[in-house]
């Protein structure tokens, strides 16, 4: 993620209101300081060089700590973003439910009736706006479940043919409601959806792109399973996320209806706004009516979710105290440079305003090295980009030779130290020879 002009800006005043805050309390004794008692002080000795060596560490202190501060700023807003992102799902007021069949021994043709009985108990459960079911893993799991399709035209069913991959689901028909994806035309499943009537999906955008060229295009259209099975489009849905990787680009999903594409692992996905608490309680009662062998783990689909959020939000808490050191670090060394810098200056200000300088004339001569240092390091931020990028141009002018063998030497120099930070002129290859 790039930080446009605003984060440059808000860093670039946080520093400078700073820089003018930490200098004026020294500021403020030398103006209570009687100007005659200073005169009367000896001498402060001379300190021109270690003030300028402290004055260029100090720069340097101040930009790395403003890259922090920056990074921090970006760290949280990006993960402000990926909170905002669309998962293609609503996990708010919406509990997951997975129960393991297979250990309670429902195999092959008992699972379906088995799902459908579980559906039905749990809609009757009050305050339950609705109830579907996912396998083999819902959306946004540590796992997923792909599968390769072809284009309806392909004979040659290969996997080096295959059109996409998309991600796989077996739903039922009220999974969309519940898990609150939008369906943008056509229909959803319904219960007679089943193994003995035509092949049917719901896809996605980015599915109906790579196989038809558009989602326009995709409602009653056709495409081939790996088996040479051909499924007709009937419904779109909404883009959304399908693994923990928030920042991924758009993936093809598809989704077909339970009873055609039976699976053992059940994900029940409930959608209400009762206490989770109770509500789990009432599920698991009506679970044990329907078989005090099955197995089951409820859990909030937020709570669920954690996983997903944990990188990014660790990374934003890392960058975010980063930048508070970097912040406290730049506001302890610009407050010691204007002490050190006020107390050596003494006499001087005291003769200034014993000869008739004025508050202003005053705070100018105290605060202008730390306002020039603050913009010097901010420049030096602004700036390295710039700099890399003018050496480069520079060596492949057509100058003399002595002026461009110069200037590639300053070029290689850059590029030894710093060959790989972003923004780097493209197409120059790492200690390589030069483009031009």
């Amino acid at each position: 993620m790039n930080p446009d002009a605003s984060v440059y800006g808000i860093a670039l005043l946080l520093a400078l209101a700073s820089g003018f805050l930490i200098g004026a309390v020294p500021v403020k004794q030398v103006l209570r300081t009687s100007p005659y008692e200073v005169v009367k002080a000896g001498a402060s000795g001379r300190v021109g060089r270690q003030i300028a060596v402290r004055d260029w560490m100090l720069g340097a202190q101040v930009a790395i700590c403003a890259v922090l501060v920056i990074a921090s700023m970006v760290a949280v807003r990006g993960l402000a973003r990926s909170l905002h992102t669309n998962l293609g799902i609503e996990p708010r007021n919406t509990l997951l439910v997975d129960i393991e069949l297979k250990m309670a021994g429902y195999l092959d043709s008992d699972v379906p009736p088995m799902q459908k009985r579980m559906i039905d108990a749990m809609e009757s459960i009050p305050g339950v706006a609705s109830t579907g079911l996912v396998g083999p893993w819902p959306p946004l799991q540590l796992w997923n479940n792909r599968s390769i399709v072809f284009a309806d035209k392909t004979v040659d069913l290969r996997a080096s043919n295959a059109a996409a991959d998309p991600f796989t689901y077996s739903i039922s028909p009220e999974y969309f409601r519940a898990a609150g994806t939008v369906l943008l035309s056509g229909r959803a499943f319904t219960w007679h959806d089943d193994k003995n009537a035509a092949r049917v999906a719901v896809v996605n955008p980015e599915f109906a792109s790579k196989l038809f060229g558009s989602a326009a295009k995709a409602i009653g259209g056709y495409y081939k399973m790996s088996d040479g099975t051909r499924i007709q489009v009937v419904g779109l849905v909404e883009e959304g996320k399908h693994t923990s990787n928030l920042a991924e680009a758009p993936q093809p999903a598809m989704f077909l209806p339970i009873l055609q594409l039976p699976s053992e692992s059940t994900w029940l996905v409930l959608r209400s706004p009762r206490d989770p608490q109770q509500l789990s309680a009432a599920i698991r009662a009506k679970l044990r009516e329907l078989d005090p062998g099955l197995a089951s783990y409820i859990q909030t689909w937020n709570i669920e979710l954690g996983a997903v959020f944990f990188a990014s939000r660790m990374a934003a808490i890392s960058l975010g105290v980063l930048g508070v050191i970097g912040a406290l670090l730049s506001i302890t060394g610009v407050f010691g440079l204007a002490a050190y810098s006020v107390s050596k200056r003494l006499r001087e200000l005291g003769i200034r305003m014993a000869l008739g300088a004025q508050r202003k004339e005053v705070l100018e001569a105290a605060l202008g090295r730390a306002f020039r240092l603050l913009v010097l390091a901010r420049q030096q931020d602004f700036s390295w980009e710039s700099w890399q990028a003018g050496c480069w141009l520079l060596s492949c002018i057509k100058l003399p030779r002595a002026i461009r063998w110069f200037w590639r030497a300053r070029f290689w120099r850059c590029l030894w130290w710093d060959c790989s930070r972003p923004g780097f002129p493209p197409g120059v290859p790492y200690r390589s020879s030069l483009p031009c």
